[in-house]
Formats: structure tokens, C-alpha cells, sequence
């Protein structure tokens, strides 16, 4: 059984909004990815593992406790970081992180230090003028602060500039190493890519698939960007079984997945002016899991 565990977790809003018939188990010390578009049911999921809300039907648990009426208990062991964050705005920034160290019994305020610095946080100013990237770095501390068994990331680096979205996904790996099991929804691939091991792509409040990162990274295919000599070339190029994503006058784009070698023998027969390859990112492999454009 793993630590977090969703069993055909389903909450109705009506006019097809919710969750339907959610399954997902994240085992001990993995971090586990939960991505989608806004609106697809992310933040909903994660307020039923939280208990702030009753299912219609199926359930969930957390360290084999049940979300809804454990929801005291598991707090003891969990981590958590709304994906929208409302603070105590009068107060100053050390204050709020000592508040919360103080409701969460936090005595050795070393992780705390150490947080702090790694996000070069000013937590002396009052929270009410802090920019949304400040706010986050302050929840962000707060998660963390206990060195919980479990974390719960719901949107973490939203408002975070690139170099600390660099300095969370460090952070992340490096829990990682601790054995920690953590829940995260993101729509930042990147983000995704780096830390996860597995990751549940969610559309409209159904999972319509849970991949392997590192399998999914194998599937990718590359982008050949060859520039001919001549169009007369280009259009005895177009014979090949090769799989054509545009072409733009002498420059032709072809998918290639597998046989790299083969592609590039047939290519010889041709006076190529320039190549270039380019990866397919992961996040055009997701996009096929919301249909056109996205959506």
C-alpha cells in the first residue's frame, strides 16, 4: 500500500466540474507529479487529501489514515502548500514563519535558517507589502520547516523568479535523497521533468494517464532541421518514409523517434547545406493528453 492513496475519489460540482472516479497511489519516499491545465481538478484533488472537503464517493488516505477523519492526525506528518496562499498580512514576515513554527511545535528553528538563506528571504518587512514571489517563498519555508514524512505542493514556484525555481527544484531533489514522499501539482514541465518519477496527467477531472518520467523521456522524438541544396531536392526528399512536421522553402523539419542511424544514412544521398536538432519537449508530448491546442 503506498503513503498517499486515492480510490475512485470523485466530488460533483455539477456542469461537469469536479473530480470523477480519481485513482492514484504515490509509494514511500516518491516524488510524484500532478499535472493539468487549470480548471482540470488538481486543487480540488489535493483539498480532499487535506480533509477540507468530504467526497461524494471513494476516499483517500494518507499514511493509512483517512483523509476526511484523520485529517488532525496526518497533519502531524505532512508538509502542505496552498496553491493560493492568504497569510496574516499585519504581521511581519519572521513573525508569520515564528507564529506557524509555534502552531506546528517547532522548537530548533535550524531548518529554518537554512530555508531562508537557500531563498534569500527578507522576512523583516510586514507581509501586506511583500510581493506574491516573497508570499511564496514564506509558504514555501512553512512546508518545510518540520521535516515532514509527506509533502503536499499545490503550485509551488507560482511566483517564484527562475533562479529560485531553480533553488526549489534543488530542494526538492535533495528531500528527494531523504526518502521524503511528495504530492506535487505544477503546470511547469520543466519543473516536472527534474524531480518527478511518475506523474498523473489530469483532464477534466479524470486521470487520463499516469507515465513514467523516465520512460516518457525515452519516447521523445527529434526534430531534423535540414537545409537543402535545391528545391528539386526538397521534393525528392518528400519520397522518403519520413515523417515531415513543415517544410519552409529549402528547409525541411522531419520527425525522427527511433533508427537515428537509418535516418541519417538515407540523408547522405543529399547535398545538405545546414542541420539542426532539436528535442521534443515533454510538454508537447503531454499536449496530446488535452487534445488541440491544449485545451
Amino acid at each position: 500500500m503506498g503513503v498517499i492513496n486515492i480510490n475512485n475519489l470523485t466530488k460533483d460540482y455539477g456542469n461537469g466540474k469536479g473530480i470523477f472516479n480519481v485513482n492514484i497511489e504515490v509509494k514511500e519516499g516518491e516524488v510524484f507529479g500532478f499535472l493539468g491545465p487549470n480548471g482540470a481538478g488538481k486543487t480540488t484533488t489535493i483539498r480532499n487529501l487535506l480533509g477540507f472537503i468530504r467526497p461524494d464517493s471513494g476516499s483517500c488516505s494518507i499514511l493509512e489514515l483517512d483523509c476526511f477523519q484523520d485529517a488532525a492526525k496526518i497533519q502531524e506528518h505532512l508538509g502542505y502548500l496552498a496553491g493560493e496562499i492568504a497569510f496574516l498580512d499585519d504581521l511581519k514576515g519572521r513573525q508569520l514563519i515564528d507564529f506557524i513554527a509555534a502552531m506546528k511545535g517547532v522548537k530548533d528553528t535550524t531548518r529554518i535558517e537554512e530555508l531562508i538563506e537557500l531563498f534569500e528571504l527578507d522576512p523583516r518587512g510586514k507581509v501586506k507589502k511583500m510581493s506574491k514571489g516573497m508570499k511564496q517563498k514564506i509558504a514555501i519555508i512553512t512546508a518545510f520547516m518540520t521535516n515532514p514524512e509527506v509533502l503536499i505542493l499545490d503550485e509551488p514556484t507560482s511566483g517564484l523568479d527562475p533562479l529560485m525555481q531553480n533553488r526549489f527544484i534543488d530542494l526538492i531533489l535533495e528531500e528527494k535523497k531523504k526518502g521524503r514522499t511528495i504530492f506535487m501539482s505544477s503546470h511547469i514541465f520543466e519543473e516536472i521533468e527534474r524531480t518527478c518519477d511518475r506523474t498523473a496527467i489530469i483532464r477534466d477531472g479524470k486521470i487520463v494517464a499516469i507515465e513514467n518520467m523516465e520512460s516518457l523521456a525515452k519516447k521523445r522524438s527529434k526534430i531534423f532541421s535540414v537545409t537543402l541544396n535545391s528545391l528539386k531536392e526538397i521534393e525528392a526528399i518528400k519520397l522518403e518514409n519520413f515523417d515531415i512536421v513543415d517544410i519552409d522553402g529549402l528547409q525541411i523539419s522531419i520527425k525522427v523517434k527511433n533508427n537515428v542511424n537509418e535516418f541519417l544514412h538515407k540523408l547522405t544521398k543529399y547535398e545538405i547545406k545546414d542541420l539542426d536538432i532539436k528535442k521534443q519537449s515533454l510538454e508537447e508530448i503531454f499536449m496530446h493528453f488535452y487534445g488541440k491546442d491544449g485545451e
